[in-house]
């Protein structure tokens, strides 16, 4: 199923200068970054992996956030994802937050269970946003509710609030990007076609199947073999048209299954970053809590101040040294970077003759 986003891949591969600066040992500011503007949530998903955060009831302050975006771009910093241990759209002041970041040069992006993303929400945002994906893991309101801890009418609203957002691109010529997300479970394996055409049918761009990825803090350690599901992928196929694709993640749903493939060494700290709901900056959102991965925070420095200070850099000589990536969790997002600047920081012999 063609990936035309290469959500199962990566995209440094087009920061070439950014990737050269890292290469020859310069300071090199993140390309992007994960914001979770809050801390709770109103789904309770019964696969979360960042449920260890406890669903504290905090919100990044708005100026500050702000002023940081605006040094955000003088940094060089090229996209923002909302997403993060809450549901982003329960701080209030979001929607002028996103617009704030675009008109501020930075590309944006949300992870949203879509619940909150009411018309009034998408007249303000749509166009100011590089793409929208919806997590909605059933493909009826019965299951919905179960996986997701929520009620069933939550179901029927997050397809309503997609429906009014995709008419509104329309009627914008906004060029947005509207995608749905199911993370692929026993329990939901049954529904994913019908979720496919419902998404196809309402006007979305993809559906992303996902594999379940397990953070090492938190107790529910789903048993699941995704080899079983190789007949699905061929079935989903059928959904798929010139403005629509289901996107199959069977990299790593193969990790998954192998419990391996990650890189030996991880190299892509320098290019990414996450700042949780109380405002520190992390190294890792794969290692929250852990100390060590917690360079600072942005309501006693700024992001330049942090990015450049000891505990930064003591945390990156760390991880170089002494990081058993084997503790990392199954699936990070960085692995598939972690392999490409592999390549590039460990010649092999020979790589003059091209």
């Amino acid at each position: 199923m063609k990936d035309i986003f290469k959500i199962d891949s990566h995209k440094l591969i087009y920061h070439v200068k950014r990737v050269a600066q890292w290469l020859d040992g310069q300071l090199i500011y993140p390309i992007y970054i994960e914001i979770s503007p809050s801390g709770t949530c109103n789904h309770r998903c019964s696969f979360c992996s960042v449920d260890f955060m406890g669903f504290k009831k905090r919100f990044l302050d708005r100026d500050t956030l702000i002023n940081q975006i605006s040094e955000f771009a003088r940094l060089g910093v090229k996209s923002i994802m909302f997403a993060g241990e809450g549901e982003p759209f329960l701080h209030k002041d979001l929607p002028e937050i996103i617009v704030h970041a675009k008109t501020s040069g930075i590309d944006v992006a949300m992870t949203t269970n879509g619940t909150l993303m009411r018309p009034g929400v998408t007249d303000i945002i749509l166009d100011y946003v590089e793409w929208i994906k919806i997590s909605i893991n059933a493909g009826t309101a019965q299951t919905y509710s179960k996986i997701h801890n929520t009620q069933k009418s939550d179901f029927a609203r997050v397809l309503s609030n997609m429906e009014y957002a995709v008419k509104k691109r329309t009627v914008n010529n906004s060029k947005c990007t509207l995608g749905m997300q199911i993370l692929l479970l026993e329990e939901n394996s049954h529904e994913v076609e019908a979720l496919a055409k419902l998404s196809r049918d309402m006007g979305m761009d993809y559906l992303v199947v996902k594999p379940y990825t397990r953070h090492h803090l938190n107790d529910h350690d789903l048993k699941i073999e995704y080899h079983k599901f190789n007949e699905l992928e061929s079935r989903l196929a059928q959904y798929n048209t010139s403005t629509f694709n289901v996107i199959f993640r069977t990299r790593a749903m193969g990790k998954w299954d192998k419990k391996g493939r990650k890189a030996l060494n991880c190299y892509a700290l320098p290019f990414w970053s996450y700042i949780d709901s109380g405002g520190s900056v992390w190294g890792c959102s794969a290692h929250l809590l852990e100390d060590r991965f917690n360079y600072g925070s942005i309501y006693k420095n700024t992001f330049k101040e942090i990015w450049e200070g000891g505990k930064r850099n003591r945390s990156l000589k760390w991880v170089a040294s002494s990081l058993d990536i084997n503790l990392c969790k199954m699936n990070c997002r960085m692995d598939e970077v972690n392999h490409y600047l592999a390549q590039l920081k460990d010649l092999p012999e020979h790589v003059n003759f091209i």
